[in-house]
Parts: structure tokens; C-alpha cells; sequence
């Protein structure tokens, strides 16, 4: 019959250890692939519905950072803000950073309990690390925004506004902001 026992198992074998390694490239690349479908369905959203339940599916792939514990981490951290306790948040946000430097939510969540706190400079560094990480992070610019309004940088914040409104444009907080901060410029020079 011509195939040995032995050829058989070899190329099974070669199968099974090309499906072990390409499993998470592939997982990697379908996140990457959800995420631009998820933006570009933001940003074509027709109503604000349409565009709270894509948000949500946009965030919960952004949560996840391919570890269980960073994700517990991540989730303490929310639910500490939530508690009204961003320092620590700030503790939670930093160990999931300390374990995973690539995960941008942690960053988000951090500069967020940083806000609160009043520490507006750290704040703007875990945004700008979350932008390198993930500059379509809708909301890390939204941040930024926020910041740049409050150190009276109108312009600047205008920008970054009008950023954020590309990506989200049912977004109110952004068409508001773009609308206020147009009619306050208005005669100035942009």
C-alpha cells in the first residue's frame, strides 16, 4: 500500500504542531480584525443605540489582556473607582501594568484614578502610554480632552474633541464639547 506507519504519524504530527503554533497568531489577528470592524462600526453608527452596543462590545475586547489575572486586576481597579476609591484603583491599575506594560486599559483605568486624585500629570502620561499602545482608544482621548480643557488649552482640546467625534460620533460628550468649544473659539484664530 506504499505509506508507512511511521510517514503517517510524521505528518500528522507536523499538522498538529503547525495548528499548536498558529492558534494564537491567528486568535491575535482575529482580534485585530474585530477591533477595526468594532471602529469602523462606531464611526458609521446611525443612532446612539446602535452605537452603545457596539461601544460595549469594543470595550469588552479591550479588556481582555490574555491573562485571568490581569483581567482580575483590571476589574478590581473598575470596581474601586466605582466604590469611590481611586488610590486604590491607582494600586490595582499598577500591578496589572507591572505584569502586563502592553495592556492599554490598564493605563485608561489608572489615568482615570489618577484624575480623581488630582494628579493631573501622571494622568496624562498613562493616556499618552495608552495612545502608544492604542491610539484608536476612543476613550483615552477623551481623557486627554478633558485635561486639555482644564489646563486651558481650548484649542489643543478642540483637536483632540474633534478626534474623538471621528471615532465616535454618536458620542454626546463629544459632540458637545466640539460644539462648545467651536462657538468659544469662534473669532479666534484655530
Amino acid at each position: 500500500m506504499g505509506s508507512s506507519p511511521l510517514l503517517i504519524k510524521s505528518v500528522v504530527a507536523a499538522l498538529l504542531v503547525a495548528v499548536c503554533f498558529s492558534s494564537p497568531v491567528t486568535a491575535q489577528q482575529t482580534d485585530v480584525e474585530r477591533e477595526a470592524d468594532l471602529l469602523r462600526q462606531l464611526a458609521q453608527a446611525e443612532s446612539p443605540e446602535d452605537a452603545v452596543k457596539v461601544d460595549a462590545e469594543l470595550k469588552a475586547l479591550w479588556s481582555r489582556s490574555g491573562s485571568a489575572a490581569i483581567d482580575l486586576l483590571l476589574r478590581r481597579g473598575r470596581d474601586a473607582l466605582e466604590a469611590g476609591t481611586p488610590e486604590i484603583a491607582v494600586e490595582h491599575f499598577t500591578a496589572a501594568i507591572d505584569h502586563a506594560p502592553d495592556f492599554a486599559e490598564a493605563y485608561v483605568g489608572r489615568a482615570s484614578a489618577y484624575y480623581l486624585t488630582s494628579r493631573a500629570g501622571p494622568a496624562i502620561d498613562d493616556l499618552r502610554h495608552a495612545l502608544v499602545l492604542n491610539p484608536s482608544h476612543w476613550e483615552a482621548l477623551q481623557g486627554f480632552a478633558i485635561i486639555l480643557e482644564e489646563v486651558d488649552r481650548p484649542e489643543d482640546a478642540l483637536e483632540v474633541w474633534r478626534q474623538v467625534h471621528e471615532m465616535h460620533p454618536q458620542n454626546p460628550e463629544a459632540v458637545a464639547a466640539v460644539d462648545r468649544l467651536e462657538r468659544e473659539l469662534q473669532g479666534r484664530t484655530l
